[in-house]
């Protein structure tokens, strides 16, 4: 067959993704933090945008965006033009470098007072002017702490203890070389070898900061780590330390019987030796984790008022979007502004609007979506996981009338404060436990009522995944053993033989 060139029409329908487009479905998917960081990152980059002064201040104005209160009424559909609007006053701006900004601080005082602040190690107030505001005095001194990590507080106690510079040199090494957990990863032969100290120096210097804040530092390992612990307690000599220095193996698989056919004790004492090691901390070093904790902000408030739920976006912390006024005189017919430059404000206007209006379409999706999932759970916001009812993404791409794909991005890293408490978006999505009777039940229905189980069996039998199984046959809900075994793992709780008490 012979290969030849030739030339053909086709006709045909596709979807091209703008950057405007790419641009709204990446605001839909953002968390509430990310969407805060990426209207700043754009407020920098934008000429055009600014923040609007407060809530209320030009709240007339139709180029202002007000994240949450637009999203709360989902018939408003918000300005289509924010390009042009001669009539609005225009925006004062404030230059860094006018006297009345410079003006508005006290440098000299604030120097002073930040300079007697590092003199000051106990941050005494006395010589401080009364007159300063307290929280002006909190945020100077925010300025000047920091989280306390592991090391940085065993390097403190180090420098308290009276010890020769050699001695120091060696306990930085070792601080050096523990890990977050608080156990030292190296042996005797190496810091001997690394500090050229001698292993009778180095023994001393480890057993300094052994004996230091908190209790089980240094340790090679667990073991070790539990029993300075109990040597702290004073309790060397006990049976718990026995177990501990011993039967370890014993007691990670809880075998109580086989420990007290070990130490040939009686089951009361072997249980109290048990409760004694089970209060020791495994990981002492986790007291002292520098890691800022991450708190969740809720997107979405809901409110019961009588028999009425009322949703709430939230708003704070996001900026209020306006288009500066002084680019909006640049293309006014008076201005003698060059033609390239009225080109380039063209289209950074463009994109503002364009960024005003996804943000607003963002935010009334989210409220729609908000209100098909309290529609279809409202039992559950009045009674609790018990009542969530199974549910999909295509029941609320259905409800509303968006494709599926738009509810996931809706739901992803959006988290709601409801009465029963906060839950992520997804969390409303269940997959379907059939039972016996033909009534459809939630995963998240299920695996409560098997924490419920757990909960009320007793400690020194506890249940099987295979009796689990066979409690909710009773009840007419079919639920496999593994199954049983995946939702248990899910909720972090051991199998039987772990959760045994003596």
């Amino acid at each position: 067959m012979a290969l030849k060139l030739q030339q053909s029409l086709k006709l045909s329908q596709q979807l091209v993704m703008t950057p405007q487009l790419q641009q709204a479905i990446k605001l839909l998917q953002l968390s509430r933090l990310e969407l805060a960081a990426t209207i700043q990152q754009e407020l920098e980059i934008n000429p055009v945008l600014e923040e609007g002064l407060s809530s209320t201040t030009e709240a007339g104005s139709d180029n202002e965006l007000a994240p949450g209160a637009d999203a709360a009424l989902p018939g408003n559909h918000g300005p289509e033009d924010h390009s042009l609007a001669p009539e609005v006053e225009k925006t004062a701006e404030l230059r860094l470098d006018s006297p009345l900004a410079l003006g508005e601080i006290d440098w000299d005082n604030y120097i002073n007072e930040y300079a007697s602040d590092q003199a000051d190690a106990g941050f005494s107030t006395a010589d401080r002017d009364d007159d300063t505001p307290p929280s002006r005095q909190a945020t100077r001194l925010a300025t000047l702490t920091a989280r306390r990590c592991l090391r940085s507080h065993l390097q403190w106690q180090l420098n308290l203890a009276r010890i020769s510079e050699e001695e120091r040199i060696i306990g930085e090494f070792i601080i050096g070389n523990i890990d977050a957990d608080g156990f030292l990863r190296i042996g005797i032969e190496e810091i001997c070898a690394q500090s050229a100290a001698g292993p009778t120096s180095a023994n001393q210097v480890l057993a300094l900061i052994q004996a230091m804040d908190p209790a089980g530092v240094g340790a090679f390992d667990l073991r070790h780590c539990l029993l300075l612990q109990l040597d702290r307690l004073k309790l060397t000599a006990s049976l718990a330390a026995q177990v501990v220095r011993d039967h370890l193996k014993l007691l990670a698989t809880r075998n109580y019987g086989g420990i007290t056919r070990a130490t040939d004790r009686p089951p009361d004492e072997v249980a109290a030796a048990v409760a004694i090691i089970t209060k020791l901390n495994p990981r002492p070093g986790r007291l002292y984790l520098d890691e800022d904790p991450v708190y969740i902000v809720p997107d979405i408030y809901i409110h019961k008022l009588n028999d009425e739920y009322i949703i709430m976006l939230n708003d704070e912390g996001l900026p209020r979007l306006k288009i500066s006024n002084y680019y909006k005189d640049i293309l006014g017919q008076c201005s003698t502004a060059p033609e390239t430059t009225k080109e380039y404000v063209r289209d950074k206007l463009r994109s503002a609007a364009w960024l005003i209006k996804s943000i607003q379409q963002r935010q009334r999706t989210i409220h729609r979506v908000m209100t098909s999932i309290l529609n279809f759970q409202r039992d559950f916001f009045e009674h609790g996981v018990q009542r969530l009812k199974p549910m999909i993404l295509r029941d609320v791409a259905e409800d509303i009338g968006m494709h599926e794909s738009t509810i996931s991005r809706v739901t992803t890293n959006k988290y709601v404060h409801s009465p029963q408490g906060i839950f992520e978006l997804k969390y409303f999505f269940n997959a379907t436990i059939s039972t016996h009777g033909g009534q459809a039940l939630a995963a998240e229905s299920i695996k409560q009522r098997l924490k419920n189980i757990i909960d009320r069996e007793d400690p020194r039998k506890p249940l099987s995944d295979e009796a689990i199984s066979h409690v909710f046959n009773r009840e007419k809900i079919k639920l496999a053993r593994r199954t049983v075994v995946k939702y248990r793992e899910q909720l972090g709780i051991l199998s039987s033989k772990l959760r045994r008490r003596p």
